[in-house]
Formats: C-alpha cells, sequence, structure tokens
C-alpha cells in the first residue's frame, strides 16, 4: 500500500509526464508548421513515448489500489524559434524531469517503498537516455551551423525514428 505522500508523490509525476507528452505535441506541431517533417515525427513520436510513461505511472497507482487523481495540464508554449531553440529547450525540460525523478526516488527510499524504488528506477536509467539522445541532436544542429542542407539531413536523418514499444 502506498502512502498517502508517496500517491501525491507520484500524482504529480504523472501530471509531469502529461505534460511532457503535451509539450513535444506543441513542439512537433510547431515543426511540422516550419517544414521540419522530419523534427516534427522525430517529437511526436517523443511525444507518444511520454504518453506512455505517463501509462506507466498511472497503471502502477491503480495496480497498488491508489486514488488517482488528475489536475489541469499546463498549456505549452506555441512558439519556440529555430530547430536548435527547440532541442535546447526539449534537453532542458528532460534535465527538469531526472530532476523530478530524483527527487521522487529519494523519497520511495526514505519512506522505504521499495516497490516504487524500483519502478522509479526504470525512469531515472530512461531519462539518461533521454538527455543523451537530445545532447546528440543538438550538438550535431550546432556543427552544421545554421546551413540549409545540414538542416536537411538532421531532418532527413530524425525522420527515421520509429515508434516507442509499447511499455508493460
Amino acid at each position: 500500500m502506498l502512502s498517502k505522500k508517496i500517491q501525491k508523490s507520484l500524482s504529480a509525476q504523472l501530471n509531469h509526464e502529461f505534460y511532457s507528452a503535451y509539450l513535444y505535441l506543441a513542439m512537433s506541431a510547431y515543426c511540422s508548421q516550419s517544414d521540419f517533417k522530419g523534427v516534427a515525427s522525430w517529437l511526436k513520436m517523443q511525444y507518444e513515448e511520454e504518453h506512455m510513461h505517463a501509462t506507466k505511472i498511472y497503471n502502477y497507482l491503480i495496480e497498488q489500489g491508489a486514488q488517482v487523481s488528475l489536475i489541469e495540464i499546463a498549456k505549452p508554449p506555441k512558439n519556440f524559434g529555430t530547430i536548435l531553440n527547440v532541442f535546447q529547450m526539449s534537453l532542458k525540460h528532460e534535465q527538469m524531469m531526472t530532476s523530478k525523478l530524483n527527487e521522487l526516488s529519494n523519497l520511495a527510499l526514505k519512506e522505504k517503498d521499495h516497490a516504487t524504488y524500483n519502478l522509479l528506477q526504470w525512469f531515472v536509467n530512461e531519462q539518461v537516455e533521454e538527455e543523451s539522445s537530445v545532447s546528440e541532436i543538438i550538438s550535431k544542429i550546432k556543427l552544421v551551423n545554421g546551413d540549409g542542407y545540414g538542416l536537411l539531413m538532421i531532418d532527413n536523418e530524425l525522420n527515421q525514428r520509429s515508434s516507442p514499444a509499447p511499455i508493460k
């Protein structure tokens, strides 16, 4: 059985995950309207992945018999600037998510809730991959230094990303 503190914190994280999905969907729409279809596709896949992360937390709460409390999701921005800005904002967001997940992991340890801690370690490990992936894209964008052909190549490369595997 989850403590009230863990339930509240997991519900807050559920909201953060849904906001992440919403943010990536907004970024995808922005890039699509800017004719960066590959970037838009990559960001749409990121939306799907974040939605699956939220679903994983939701399912855990339900399995634990916790009361799920859904709250309002903040409205994401509409304008993100350059493609470099999009990915820099993404990295900053992922770093914030890592921080929140680390805080939640610390709480689970403090509460001696090993099942929740185990669940959260999956997310912590996922964040390492998320930050690395976005950092690599930022490096490539900086490498081409605004060159249109280089950005086109990156856009085409990002279009190759496949849908994330379903989370259990």
